[in-house]
């Protein structure tokens, strides 16, 4: 053998295998976010989701939710003494020396809208959860007097949607990457929908995040990453709960092949609640798994799948393909009590978009509190800065 012969043979042993430059996802397409969009599937699982209605959304309201600032319509109950003149939150009824500040009021040019979502409020019950197309505005509860997206007025609704990243992304942003159109172009073609849901207090360790891959569930996680220890009990019921859901509502209606959904399995975990839909793309967070994974796990193939089920025993057939379709099952993770994920109790959800929460609890106690808070953090930047000069001196 010639050195050469040998060199080459060395190199094909030692060579790892080629990673794939990007994740293998198939293209995304503005139809594709279109359908994952609360307003075009609802209609379709009316029966299977919470108690929800949807308020139109005219471009008035629209531009109102992309200006700066928060100002927010008068109200009756009205209290200036609980806004902060230089927060940049304030309603109607602020600054009553200012006769234009106290009059205006920014839902003369959707009036319509406002009454609208005043009457749905009324009919949920006094309380509801709001929800864009595809985002609720999880990241700003902080600014919630209930901390929680609990809402029983327009304007607790207005001061979420306001400060909600996860809305300004809907607005701004919601095709984004998509291979057959400009995003910011076609932004202005969507219906936006207010979507108002019936307040209930739900128990996050039994919402669960399912993937589908060719119109095959393939795998299910928690979206809590929390360890609960009953969980692992019920396993084997849960998944068949949520693959009967599957088969029987969503496997041959949904107009894609590749999506995820988000399901609610309350007590006695007999039924299950839809609660949305996301994008088979990256934007969409895989939790447990990683895109990886979930594009590259070998399952059975759809049609091999689907002939089974139909196929008559009294006729024969491939006994050993049946048996392997019987036998196989979407993966089901969960979090178990030694894994890093059961320990994210300690950082809050969100946490990327929350302000200090110095800042959050001196907001909550109105305008003196911020200023006395604003005067300590002047004292603590004075004090190191007096403290760095000490120490350059002594270097």
């Amino acid at each position: 053998m010639s050195a050469e012969q040998a060199n080459l043979e060395a190199s094909d042993v030692a060579a790892p295998p080629e990673q794939p430059k990007q994740l293998p996802f198939p293209p995304v397409t503005k139809q594709h976010i279109l359908n994952c969009s609360y307003h075009n599937w609802h209609p379709r699982y009316r029966t299977i989701t919470p108690k929800a209605r949807l308020v139109p959304l005219p471009e008035a309201f629209l531009s109102y939710l992309r200006e700066d600032g928060i100002v927010l319509p008068p109200e009756e109950n009205d209290n200036p003494d609980w806004s902060d003149a230089d927060s940049g939150i304030f309603s109607g009824a602020d600054n009553e020396g200012d006769d234009a500040a106290a009059d205006y009021d920014p839902s003369t040019h959707w009036r319509e809208t406002h009454e609208a979502i005043e009457a749905v409020i009324e009919e949920l019950g006094g309380k509801v959860a709001p929800k864009l197309n595809w985002s609720a505005p999880k990241d700003a509860t902080w600014i919630a007097a209930t901390n929680s997206m609990e809402c029983r007025t327009p304007n607790d609704i207005y001061l979420l949607l306001k400060s909600s990243d996860f809305v300004t992304h809907d607005l701004q942003h919601a095709l984004d990457d998509t291979e057959d159109g400009d995003s910011k172009a076609e932004s202005s073609e969507i219906a936006y929908h207010l979507v108002l849901r019936k307040w209930i207090v739900l128990n996050p360790s039994v919402e669960f995040r399912c993937f589908v891959r060719d119109r095959k569930l393939i795998a299910i996680c928690q979206r809590d990453l929390n360890h609960f220890d009953f969980l692992f009990k019920m396993e084997d019921k849960l998944r068949q709960t949520i693959q009967d859901l599957f088969d029987l509502k969503l496997r041959d209606t949904f107009p894609d092949a590749n999506f995820t959904f988000d399901v609610y399995i309350p007590p006695p975990h007999d039924k299950v609640w839809l609660v949305d839909f996301n994008p088979w793309a990256l934007r969409t967070d895989p939790l447990l798994f990683s895109w990886m994974e979930l594009l590259t796990m070998e399952v059975p193939s759809p049609s091999n799948v689907q002939d089974a089920s139909k196929e008559d025993p009294e006729e024969g057939g491939d006994d050993d393909e049946e048996d392997v379709i019987e036998l196989w099952q979407p993966e089901f993770r969960l979090v178990r009590r030694d894994d890093p994920e059961a320990y994210g109790f300690a950082t809050p959800q969100y946490s990327a978009h929350k302000l200090p929460r110095d800042v959050v609890d001196a907001s909550r106690g109105g305008e003196g509190m911020m200023r006395e808070f604003a005067e300590q953090w002047k004292e603590a930047q004075r004090m190191a800065e007096q403290q760095a000069n000490e120490d350059s001196e002594d270097d």
